[in-house]
């Protein structure tokens, strides 16, 4: 069997590894040097150029169904838990909480849960929305299992490495929210970051404004591709009096972007983390599609006042 082999970064010193075995076992194997922002991002151009039977996608669990022949190898870490009576002091006012984790720590999410437990609290555990498989799992664009519980909790805790996941719950939440990081040792409230995020969104929707010309950015990776929307949008903003037009690619070269000087801003219909995290690599305005919903509806005021 011909098989490609996909690897986000944290994983790709693996790949040689597992190549090996699978030659052992007399299958042909690639491995696919692009990066991939998740299982949202399958190999599958290289895929089909290449003639494989099958792609290999390692660290992610499905995201959603696709036609090809796609095996998804989720890698669990066990992250120590030796913060979680220290994080008792934070939540002490915090009776009713939610947990939230990445896929990578998913098999620990009992765990943690039933130690709360032991110690007074009342857990509850969410539903994604979709895209993520598994109760209390969050991804970038998928922060059901906090958000579906936000009206019943007192606050929210994230168990897990890094900031890139928590983010995105915090700013669709409105209770406090504490990051437990295991690998670096620290306990974080990041509510502070909700007023941040919301500063920078109407920053933007106030410089596109002045915006005559919209770059309306659709990705062709397989979980992020929005056509429907990118029609939409560029249907309401040629009713608006502005100029639109549709921007493919796979993956967007910020720079090249930069360059595209008839654009005064751009709407992101790919992944949503783009317009949240991203939004200082472009000269022009970054925006989420709801973001243009409301620079949209300014205009129409602005307009209807000059009257």
């Amino acid at each position: 069997m011909r098989i490609l082999l996909q690897f986000p970064e944290g994983l790709k010193q693996e790949a040689m590894k597992h190549a090996k075995e699978l030659e052992k076992q007399g299958n042909e194997v690639f491995i696919s040097a692009s990066p991939t922002f998740g299982a949202c991002d399958l190999a599958l151009d290289e895929m089909r150029n290449i003639g494989a039977d099958k792609l290999i996608h390692f660290g992610h669990a499905e995201f959603h169904h696709v036609k090809e022949n796609v095996e998804y190898v989720p890698y669990f870490v066990d992250a120590p838990t030796t913060l979680l009576p220290e994080s008792l002091e934070v939540l002490k006012d915090h009776n009713t909480i939610s947990i939230v984790t990445t896929i990578q720590h998913i098999h620990q999410l009992d765990s943690v849960k039933r130690f709360y437990e032991e110690h007074g609290k009342r857990v509850m555990i969410g539903k994604p929305y979709g895209f993520a498989k598994n109760n209390g799992q969050i991804l970038g664009c998928d922060i059901g299992s906090a958000a579906s519980v936000d009206k019943d909790v007192d606050a929210h805790v994230y168990f897990g490495g890094g900031m890139f996941h928590p983010l995105g719950a915090l700013l669709n939440t409105t209770k406090p929210f504490f990051v437990i990081e295991p690998f670096e040792n620290k306990i974080e409230r990041i509510d502070k970051y909700r007023e941040i995020y919301r500063k920078r969104s109407k920053g933007k929707i106030m410089r596109a404004l002045k915006a005559k010309g919209i770059g309306i950015l659709v990705s062709t990776k397989n979980g992020q591709h929005n056509m429907n929307l990118a029609n939409i949008i560029k249907k309401k903003a040629e009713e608006a009096g502005l100029s639109a037009e549709i921007l493919v690619a796979n993956t967007f070269d910020f720079m090249s972007l930069s360059n595209m000087l008839e654009f005064d801003a751009f709407v992101n219909t790919a992944c949503p983390r783009v317009s949240i995290d991203d939004i200082e690599r472009t000269r022009a305005p970054l925006l989420s599609a709801n973001e243009l919903m409301e620079v949209l509806r300014m205009k129409k005021e602005l307009i209807a006042l000059q009257k």
